[in-house]
């Protein structure tokens, strides 16, 4: 989709809860209205653990460049502020190619340090477009748990078992990743001849549980930052209910389903929002 007269100052973030559809609707715009994507989550910008920093392929980009996505080394730190330095950097650098930057994912701390940074005064240089994807707390949660165990049948356990180390420090890094600390103890024991198969199971059993359950406290706490961004802080944040999307079974239906719920109202409020003159005051 090709906007003529597009002023070169519009960012769009996508935000939402861990598996509400994040990257296919940042993507889907991405190849619609020339833009290029920034990643904001905090864990995916470490190089490793694919599958449970459930990062993009290469297939699913579908072309389009992604910009703060697993460059950094597993054990380094990455502050907000930093965050901020290469997200500034990537914004300039895309908008010097004609691009519209998209900004997308939950680590909803990230983002409110960029936009609200009174040294940084993003605001003033910028207009922003806000995306919510938000979907029924019960549906999402039946959801992630569903995705966990596909995570298992991928190689969650090989995945983890390859950086395992005894004395892991799980406050930084990447191994603050869900998934990563949730498998210290059947780690520990699995290569153990005194521990018979059963208490290897259970305990193995018990870790992938409790990464279903982390992944929905998450979940919450994420929709709790989003809400406070819009309600605390006066964010104007456009709600896309993707909840029939999951509700459907059919791979059609849920097709239809996206496209009703999901691209048309966001194709329609991407689109407005590209068209407006720059707003005179922030």
């Amino acid at each position: 989709m090709n906007f003529s007269g597009v002023e070169l100052n519009k960012v769009i973030f996508v935000m939402g809860s861990t598996g509400t559809g994040k990257t296919r609707l940042s993507v889907a715009l991405a190849t619609q209205f020339s833009a290029e994507i920034i990643n904001s989550d905090k864990i995916q910008v470490y190089k490793g653990l694919d599958i449970i920093t459930n990062k993009v392929s290469s297939h699913e980009t579908r072309g389009v460049p992604h910009h703060l996505l697993g460059f950094l080394d597993p054990d380094e730190d990455f502050t907000a502020q930093e965050f901020c330095r290469h997200t500034m950097m990537t914004i300039h650098r895309i908008i010097e190619k004609g691009r519209i930057p998209i900004i997308v994912g939950g680590s909803n701390n990230y983002i409110r340090a960029l936009v609200e940074d009174p040294t940084i005064q993003f605001r003033k240089n910028f207009d922003c477009c806000f995306l919510w994807m938000d979907v029924s707390l019960p549906v999402l949660h039946r959801y992630v748990g569903k995705r966990v165990d596909n995570m298992v049948e991928l190689g969650l356990v090989d995945e983890v078992r390859e950086m395992f180390d005894p004395e892991a420090d799980y406050t930084r890094g990447i191994r603050r990743a869900i998934g990563a600390p949730e498998m210290h103890k059947y780690l520990e024991i699995e290569g153990h001849d005194m521990v018979d198969e059963a208490t290897k199971m259970i305990l193995l059993n018990a870790a992938i549980e409790e990464i279903k359950d982390n992944t929905c406290k998450l979940v919450n706490c994420q929709l709790e930052k989003i809400r406070r961004l819009r309600d605390e802080l006066g964010w104007e944040i456009h709600r896309i209910d993707a909840t029939p999307v999951f509700e459907n079974n059919g791979k059609k239906e849920a097709e239809e389903a996206w496209e009703n719920a999901v691209m048309k109202p966001s194709l329609k409020i991407v689109g407005n929002f590209l068209k407006e003159k720059k707003k005179s005051s922030c």
